[in-house]
């Protein structure tokens, strides 16, 4: 009985370990980022003026804040199948172990009216034959092995049952431990929503100087956008001018003219996909890849072509994957800019202060290719774009989560 409840419990119980692992991983990936944003907002707020940038910190951080209040409700829901799953087992072996002592007992009144060996002598010498005597003593002999395997059975029973109620205690206990610390994390979140409307309300007072900076923003995103355009079609001119030359016409999903070498980089990128290191050795994503709603001007929607890290000061920019420098540039609010071609792939760096590369250069994984501007608020910023031939693509798709 006791093998039967083992081989029953473990599946459920590596299932139930393996969801705890998981959960637990993710909240703590998520406590370390709220953490980090943390540190970013205090330096900021060291500059004794509101931004936009504390106002993004502070967003950033309540999404996530609500991201873990919702995978502790994961845990505790986990938990919550953990306890139904142990309720359930103590049941069982509380009826088991009822059973079987009645079993016992009956097995204890019918040893005591035949204790006598006497009686037990009769009943063997009474047998029509030798055969049958064998079988009789064979019985008994069976029985009492019976008997001592029933208490041992029970016992092992009774001892799995103590186990089993002890772990019910422990899964209550953390569950309230949990509870608590959403409880804390809901008045937590609470007040970053009450500073996040009174920093909503001060921008407000600015806005003639938001717009004109985003408007500044989206003029500099378009030429970005542009030079990266610029720079396909170039390359595609040249892959026709080659074929031209050579007289072949390059394969549909070789557009580009890629030489052996390039088509394998291309397919040793693709297969990095949601594998790449990030673009910076720590930071936080504070603007995502897409259209958004501006935080502070109401009816009016942002685009980003990809994402935006910040980061401390002082931090750099470093290539996600091997390549080659196709090209850098300075742009308006984008300060320095570097282009790694990975075969098809591009990969763009922006807001560089001082570049460590140049056109031309090989790149290695994760190579430092310069030191990024350090911005009013104190803190450093990389925008950064992916894309494969003409297409956009979102680099939170490519680059690896966890980090």
């Amino acid at each position: 009985m006791v093998l039967f409840v083992c081989i029953f419990l473990v599946p459920f119980r590596i299932w139930a370990q393996d969801k705890k692992a998981q959960l637990q991983q993710k909240k703590a990936r998520i406590e370390q980022e709220i953490t980090y944003t943390n540190k970013l907002l205090e330096e900021t707020k060291e500059n004794k003026r509101i931004s936009m940038n504390q106002l993004v910190l502070l967003n950033r951080k309540i999404n996530r804040r609500q991201d873990l209040i919702s995978a502790i409700g994961g845990e505790i829901n986990n938990l919550d199948q953990q306890i139904g799953q142990t309720r359930d087992t103590i049941a069982h072996l509380t009826k088991t172990i009822e059973r079987l002592k009645k079993e016992y007992a009956g097995m204890i009144y019918y040893a005591s009216k035949n204790r006598s060996s006497y009686s037990r002598l009769m009943f063997i010498f009474a047998a029509r034959d030798f055969n049958q005597a064998y079988q009789r003593l064979k019985y008994y002999q069976q029985y009492s092995s019976y008997r001592k395997n029933q208490v041992r059975v029970i016992r092992e029973n009774q001892a799995l049952l103590n186990q089993k109620l002890k772990l019910l205690e422990k899964q209550k206990s953390d569950k309230l431990q949990l509870k608590q610390q959403q409880e804390s994390e809901k008045q937590k979140l609470t007040t970053e929503k009450e500073e996040q409307n009174k920093t909503v309300k001060n921008l407000s007072k600015k806005e003639k100087d938001l717009l004109r900076k985003l408007r500044d923003s989206e003029q500099a995103a378009r030429k970005l956008q542009k030079a990266i355009e610029d720079l396909i079609a170039a390359e595609l001119r040249k892959a026709t001018e080659a074929a031209k030359k050579s007289k072949t016409k390059p394969a549909p999903e070789n557009k580009f003219g890629l030489t052996p070498a390039e088509l394998q980089l291309t397919s040793n990128f693709a297969g990095n996909k949601g594998k790449l290191p990030w673009p910076t050795a720590t930071g936080v994503i504070t603007s995502s890849f897409g259209e958004h709603p501006h935080p502070v001007l109401k009816g009016i929607k942002t685009k980003n072509n990809g994402i935006d890290i910040t980061t401390s000061a002082g931090e750099h920019a470093r290539a996600v994957f091997e390549g080659e420098v196709t090209s850098t540039m300075t742009l308006p609010n984008y300060k320095n800019v570097v282009i790694i071609r990975h075969g098809e792939f591009l990969t763009v760096y922006s807001n560089i202060d001082e570049l460590f590369v140049k056109k031309g250069d090989k790149v290695k994984l994760k190579q430092n290719l310069g030191t990024l501007v350090t911005e009013d608020n104190g803190k450093a910023r990389l925008h950064f774009e992916l894309w494969q031939g003409k297409n956009i693509q979102n680099p939170e798709f490519w680059i690896a989560r966890p980090r």
